[in-house]
């Protein structure tokens, strides 16, 4: 990806948050790479070079800076094919922290060639799909050394990496201390916390607002300050809790030590669910300029499209909902979840019950998922979900070919567009996802569908974005 040099100099001597994880300034004289927003005193221009990735920073012989710690910066909103096969990518290593050895299977799970996702990821980021997992390995140990109290070798094997000493080893010969010498400068607090950060601006109520209404009862919980729920990776269950940070732009999350082996998993699906690689300034820029959007938009700066934790769930929500109220498809919800979720302690005694997964529901009768209320077409739905999901014909997360997967979502029973592209807009994170068939949509528009979807043009690549907010307009989201 290429980088204007003028632009990247004057955002980072503005410390212009817009830039945050956008690019990294590298200093040749410190070998030492920062974020644009680093406190530290910008260097003379000619010592700077630009990083489209902290991947590519690294890659060239630089070391993060200790001070605005590029682990933190915000990801990135992917749109087009390319970025989002590469995000897709980033997507997997952050999921599942994986070593070296396992990268090349992940090309075929994106359904791509080793030399493919090879070419595109060198393009976007200048480092090969192994180098981006190694930096993507260490990044997330040296946040763990700076803001837990995990011991190295939990954070060895949490980080994906095989043996302490093959960690201590890079760690060491990567940015020129030992792993102790780093945990030694930390303050973590008590507990398990990790702080991600995000690009101003962030309309945190708003969220808590729309979580709250869908909350699955037994497995979230959503108050006026925190967003609370049961967590299930692999074998390790326990329990997470996000809140607005006390530092400014990010967020707290707080997780229970059960799931410390499976850390990064959890930290990349918070980012996903809170759209944290949100670009508030692109998004906002184009939708004001439309006079249907500008007041809203305005009034609310930096609304998210709210993601989804786990994909599955936010699927069989999807088609709970289809055609009653919100109300109603959240208690269909609990029902779901108390009859077919496992369950689980956590301290909080309303979350009492983990997610259903598909590989539990692929061996329920479609009588039983009728029995708790629920339309029959949709417990036959919601079990041909189930089926699709297991047999790999659907993908419920950060999906390369977004088309492909609405596509595989409208081929099963029950489903039509409004749900295949409200699962693509959250559980795909596709952001010009956009229900044009939604009512309420057409009522904020003052249009029929066909009418709308010729006004949604001029809204791409942010269509679900300008969905949120034509729902907001109105002051109720379905």
């Amino acid at each position: 990806m290429e980088l204007d040099s003028d632009a990247c100099f004057h955002a980072v001597r503005a410390r212009d948050r817009r830039f945050d994880g956008r690019f990294f300034v590298a200093i040749t004289s410190t070998h030492i790479y920062c974020r644009p927003i680093c406190p530290a005193r910008p260097a003379k221009r000619d010592n700077m070079r630009f990083y489209s990735s902290a991947a590519a920073a690294e890659g060239a012989g630089f070391r993060p800076c200790l001070r605005c710690r590029p682990e933190r910066a915000p990801g990135l909103a992917s749109v087009d094919a390319v970025s989002r096969l590469v995000g897709a990518a980033i997507a997997g290593i952050e999921e599942h922290a994986l070593s070296s050895a396992k990268v090349g299977q992940l090309a075929a799970s994106l359904g791509v060639s080793d030399r493919h996702l090879r070419r595109v990821t060198e393009a976007e980021l200048g480092v090969s799909p192994i180098e981006l997992a190694q930096t993507q390995r260490l990044l997330l140990a040296k946040r763990l050394l700076g803001e837990t109290r995990l011991s190295q070798t939990e954070i060895a094997f949490a980080s994906g990496f095989g043996s302490v000493r093959r960690f201590n080893a890079l760690f060491k010969s990567r940015y020129g201390l030992s792993p102790r010498a780093l945990r030694g400068s930390a303050n973590a607090l008590e507990g398990l916390h990790c702080q991600l950060e995000f690009r101003p601006p962030f309309a945190w109520s708003r969220m808590l607002d729309y979580l709250r209404g869908r909350a699955v009862p037994g497995v979230e919980r959503v108050d006026a300050t925190h967003y609370r729920r049961t967590v299930a990776i692999d074998e390790h269950q326990g329990w997470i809790a996000v809140s607005s940070g006390k530092r400014d732009n990010a967020l707290n999350v707080e997780i229970s030590p059960s799931l410390a082996p499976v850390i990064g998993a959890v930290i990349a699906r918070v980012k996903r669910l809170f759209d944290l690689a949100a670009v508030p300034d692109a998004v906002s820029g184009l939708l004001v300029q439309d006079p249907l959007l500008a007041k809203v938009v305005r009034k609310i700066p930096g609304l998210r499209v709210p993601g989804a934790f786990d994909g599955f769930e936010l699927a069989v929500r999807a088609i709970l909902g289809q055609q009653v109220s919100v109300k109603g498809a959240t208690t269909l919800a609990g029902r779901w979840a108390l009859a077919f979720g496992s369950p689980v302690a956590t301290p909080y005694p309303e979350l009492n019950r983990l997610t259903p997964t598909a590989q539990q529901m692929i061996s329920v009768d479609v009588g039983a998922i009728a029995a708790l209320g629920i339309v029959g077409a949709r417990a036959r739905c919601l079990s041909a979900m189930a089926k699709a999901v297991l047999e790999k014909r659907v993908v419920l997360t950060f999906a390369p070919n977004v088309e492909e997967q609405i596509e595989a979502l409208l081929r099963l029973p029950g489903i039509g567009p409004w749900t295949a592209h409200y699962i693509a807009m959250r559980a795909l994170h596709w952001p010009d996802a956009f229900p044009s068939g939604d009512l309420m949509l057409m009522r904020a528009a003052n249009a029929n569908q066909k009418q709308l979807q010729k006004l949604s043009q001029a809204w791409r690549p942010w269509r679900a974005y300008a969905t949120h907010y034509l729902w907001q307009s109105l002051g109720a989201t379905p």
